[in-house]
């Protein structure tokens, strides 16, 4: 406690992390804003733009971690939130950290915590010093300050640790969104200054609304202090996607051109390409995951819902270019394991979705070495908007 006391005494100051949080921007498209770059972790470099699986619990659902690592994935997320109440961030810690616990030794990203508090709405309070909110599991109170997420995060040993803001409804008045967003900014200040670990790097994240110039502002104060990396966030919680990207369209040229840029919980394959066209690195979405389950696959002929009655006696392959163990399965077989409520359906759906969305990535980052972003992007939207 006299440590952490210590620390929320002790004003801001620039991350000092070691050079292994460096981003490398490789290339940059020629007729977009879309960038080819590299960001180094202790746990290995990410190739950008990049997706990150969802790994909320410690787990990708449906998905072993040999699995996870066939996709290409190179980065996963967890959550501060859900780690922290079960198995507990102590736990955790006491067994050697994260990577260690679920079996993954590549880097881990963790949020903050900050969008439980938004999509807890009904149960919490939100004052200067912290969020307060009752546990989903046993109904408990839950203080969440900035020094406690760091904490937890510390614990769970990530490579990046998001810092905790503080997420409004959309739309909402001018004056909650703006206090909401310097609240956010005063928080990642609290969050650098009980930072303990220089293995772990924070991103700040920027609030603002669908207010072009607060989003701007927030970027820019940001800036100033220096994170190794800035995500968007706020966004993808209802609003039309246009309006998100008008707002990308504001907010991605205020962000530092060397620091990685990271779009919160986005994750439709349309919106990948409309954030990398607008200089986006990173992404994360429990789209690909939750759809698998529910026998809904992403391909680049749109999505195919096999539980579609049309499916009973299609021999087609779901997708020849999938992983192996889907490529050579019919699109008819597949809806049986569904409907007669096999598990295998949801845990090779949920491989090829993830597959899909790493390929989507890789594809992206061959086209912007080589000047044919735009060409690619404008191919991918036709076949997706063909229908699967």
């Amino acid at each position: 406690m006299e440590r952490r006391a210590a620390l929320e005494e002790k004003p801001a100051t620039t991350c000092q992390s070691k050079d292994w949080f460096q981003y490398q921007l490789k290339h940059q498209d020629k007729t977009t804003a879309a960038r080819r770059g590299q960001f180094n972790t202790p746990h290995g470099a990410v190739q950008t733009p990049a997706f990150m699986p969802v790994g909320t619990q410690g787990t990708v659902k449906g998905l072993e971690i040999g699995m996870v690592r066939q996709t290409g994935a190179e980065m996963i997320l967890g959550n501060t939130y859900h780690l922290s109440l079960r198995p507990g961030d102590d736990i955790v810690a006491e067994l050697g950290g994260l990577h260690k616990f679920m079996g993954w030794d590549g880097p881990i990203l963790t949020d903050s915590g900050g969008f439980q508090i938004f999509s807890l709405a009904q149960m919490r309070k939100i004052t200067e010093k912290e969020a307060i909110f009752q546990s989903h599991i046993d109904g408990r109170k839950i203080h969440l300050s900035p020094e406690r997420s760091i904490e937890i995060q510390e614990n769970l040993g990530s490579d990046i640790a998001m810092v905790l803001d503080h997420v409004v409804e959309l739309p909402n008045k001018p004056q909650v969104i703006r206090e909401a967003m310097d609240r956010s900014i005063r928080w990642a200040q609290r969050c650098q200054a009980a930072a303990a670990r220089n293995d772990q790097a924070q991103f700040a994240i920027v609030q603002g609304g669908l207010d072009e110039k607060l989003r701007v502002e927030c970027a820019e104060r940001l800036g100033a202090l220096n994170f190794p990396g800035y995500a968007i966030g706020g966004l993808s919680v209802g609003e039309p996607p246009p309006e998100m990207y008008r707002i990308l369209d504001a907010t991605c040229p205020a962000l530092p051109a060397d620091k990685p840029r990271y779009l919160m919980g986005v994750g439709r394959p349309e919106d990948l390409l409309e954030g990398i066209r607008r200089g986006v690195d990173l992404f994360d979405c429990v789209m690909p995951t939750r759809n698998g389950r529910n026998a809904l696959a992403f391909t680049d002929e749109g999505t195919v819902r096999l539980r579609n009655a049309k499916y009973q006696r299609d021999p087609a392959p779901l997708d020849p270019k999938s992983v192996p163990q889907v490529a050579g399965l019919s699109r008819a077989y597949l809806r049986h394991l569904f409907m007669a409520k096999e598990m295998l359906g949801p845990i090779l759906l949920t491989l090829h979705n993830v597959a899909y969305y790493q390929r989507l990535m890789r594809e992206a980052r061959q086209v912007i070495e080589e000047d044919r972003f735009e060409a690619f992007y404008e191919e991918k939207m036709r076949g997706w908007a063909s229908g699967g």
